[in-house]
């Protein structure tokens, strides 16, 4: 099991990781601890680890990267996994990269024809003319690094005068930005595993103490709610369902998601992003959806070690 990592998500995988091993435990398997320092470095039992191409990892039969963010979710620990030769939990390089850059996401979604909501790219130094452009999006609008998660370095923009600071805050974190039109409407989130065949859970309600899912709503106790099921109509369940789905497929992932929507006030489904890592504690909605359509957090795990034994190498 691989844990914490070079993001702004290092403490968050953390948790994660802590919580796999002790559901794999409980599931009759034998974790063990893999560490990555927030330099780079990898550890077991505190000693660094080297890594050879092809010669596995420390003898495992799989590894679960509960990795977020770069440098963990974005194809880059697969694409050493690949080159190791051990099977592991999740996405392949090519899905992780894809729905780790917001931007080429929504692109592929909208070659595809799945609704979402109106977006923009803007790359750092593009100048006036760009941020022109993003009048037809009208007000308010979020402002987002575009290959970050966890909400790091979002802006809520309410006034177009508010939109340079957006942008250089944004522009911090990474040289391409997206910015999206507000949905107005519900969210919705729900999860996807499997490989060929995938299924989806029961989809959940995020409920907001505040204005919107930042960071503190995130990892604040109390910041937001699960409502699981969602209270949804049958039919927009239903759409909610095999949109998530489809855009699992759509993206190419493998093993398991974590796929967000938007649903208007007029029922309308839009997809907002995929997660091919989300939080992975017990407590986190991918688990609670799944934990709601019946699978507890150990079976959970089992299910996911098994689905990385069955799918071949990308």
């Amino acid at each position: 099991m691989l844990a914490g990592g070079r993001s702004g998500e290092h403490e968050v995988s953390l948790a994660s990781g802590a919580a796999v091993r002790d559901g794999l435990a409980r599931a009759g398997h034998e974790p063990l601890d893999v560490e990555l320092a927030r330099t780079g470095a990898w550890s077991h039992d505190g000693e660094p680890l080297l890594l050879e191409p092809g010669g596995g990892l420390l003898g495992a039969e799989v590894v679960f990267p509960v990795l977020h963010g770069p440098f963990g979710e974005d194809g880059t620990v697969q694409g050493l996994l690949e080159i190791l030769d051990v099977p592991y939990v999740g996405a392949g390089v090519l899905a992780s990269a894809l729905s780790m850059d917001k931007v080429l996401f929504k692109q592929v979604m909208a070659h595809a024809g799945v609704p979402q909501v109106e977006f923009r790219a803007v790359r750092d130094g593009e100048g006036d003319a760009a941020v022109a452009g993003l009048s037809a999006l009208g007000l308010p609008v979020f402002v987002k690094p575009a290959r970050l998660g966890s909400s790091v370095g979002i802006s809520k923009v309410t006034a177009a005068a508010e939109l340079p600071a957006a942008l250089e805050a944004a522009f911090a974190h990474d040289p391409l930005v997206i910015v999206e039109a507000m949905a107005v409407g519900r969210e919705i989130e729900c999860s996807v595993m499997g490989n060929g065949d995938p299924v989806a859970s029961e989809p959940g309600e995020i409920v907001l103490e505040g204005d919107w899912y930042d960071y503190e709503a995130k990892y604040t106790p109390g910041g937001m709610e699960l409502r699981v099921p969602a209270p949804l109509e049958p039919a927009v369940r239903e759409r909610v369902r095999t949109l998530a789905v489809e855009v699992f497929r759509e993206v190419g992932c493998a093993g398991l998601a974590r796929v967000d929507f938007f649903v208007t006030d007029e029922g309308a489904v839009l997809v907002n992003e995929l997660n091919t890592m989300p939080g992975f504690t017990e407590t986190s909605v991918f688990a609670k959806l799944f934990g709601a359509s019946g699978l507890e957090y150990p079976k959970l795990l089992d299910a996911l070690v098994g689905l990385a034994l069955e799918r071949p190498p990308t």
